[in-house]
Parts: structure tokens; C-alpha cells; sequence
């Protein structure tokens, strides 16, 4: 019986004595977070939501700070801004209306080509914009 007691003693303490389980990895890439269920994702494939730096084809810099709430700022190279609602109606299909009267939605075309370029372009003028995620 003394041997049976030992026995599941040492049973019992081999069972205890496992080691834990390591913890897995943390991810470091410096990657977006991949996009909600129905977050809407830009052309780059990550959230539409954030600020991009735009420089038109003339060379003029401007900021877009495109929120969560619909809205979008832009701040041109002078200073002034433009407030207005976005809508991404597909990666590739970029929306604004401006806040003012009469304003009409307007769809930007957008892509990033084989060498990682994100571009938009202007329905009305055609001009081609670079577009840099900040």
C-alpha cells in the first residue's frame, strides 16, 4: 500500500511540475491593423480613415485628415482649409462633398501601381495626384 501511496505521489508532482506553456510572440510589424467588418479600405487596402499628404501634378502640397465620423479636412498649401463628407465607395473609388451650398459629389479614381505609387485622379480635370499615407 506504502509503494501505491508513493507511487501517486510522484504521479501527482510529475503532473504539477509541467512546464508553461511559452507565450506566443507579439507581433511587431509596422503594419496597419487590418480593417473592421465593413470599414471602408483605400486603395493602399488599409482603413480609408487617417491623413494622407496630396501633391498635385502642379507641385502644391496639401493635407487630407479623413475621419471616422464622415468628415474630412484639407488643408492647403496656404494655409486655408476645406471641411466637406467622404465616402469610399469601393478601394479604388474615393468620395467627397465640400460643406458648401450646392456642392456636388465628387469621385476621385484611385490606385497604387506595380512600384507601390498611390495615385488619384480628378474626374473633371484628369489631373493625376500623388497621395502618402502619413
Amino acid at each position: 500500500m506504502k509503494r501505491f501511496v508513493f507511487i501517486a505521489l510522484m504521479a501527482s508532482v510529475a503532473a504539477c511540475s509541467q512546464p508553461a506553456p511559452a507565450p506566443e510572440a507579439e507581433a511587431t510589424t509596422a503594419e496597419a491593423p487590418p480593417a473592421a467588418a465593413g470599414e471602408s479600405l483605400a486603395a493602399d487596402g488599409k482603413p480609408t480613415v487617417g491623413k494622407y499628404q496630396i501633391t498635385r501634378a502642379d507641385g502644391t502640397v496639401m493635407t487630407d485628415d479623413v475621419r471616422a465620423d464622415g468628415t474630412y479636412v484639407t488643408t492647403m498649401a496656404d494655409g486655408t482649409t476645406e471641411t466637406g463628407k467622404w465616402e469610399q465607395k469601393g478601394p479604388n473609388l474615393y468620395c467627397g462633398t465640400e460643406d458648401k451650398e450646392g456642392a456636388k459629389q465628387k469621385c476621385y479614381e484611385e490606385k497604387v501601381d506595380e512600384k507601390g505609387v498611390y495615385t488619384s485622379k480628378d474626374p473633371e480635370t484628369g489631373e493625376v495626384s500623388t497621395v502618402v499615407r502619413l
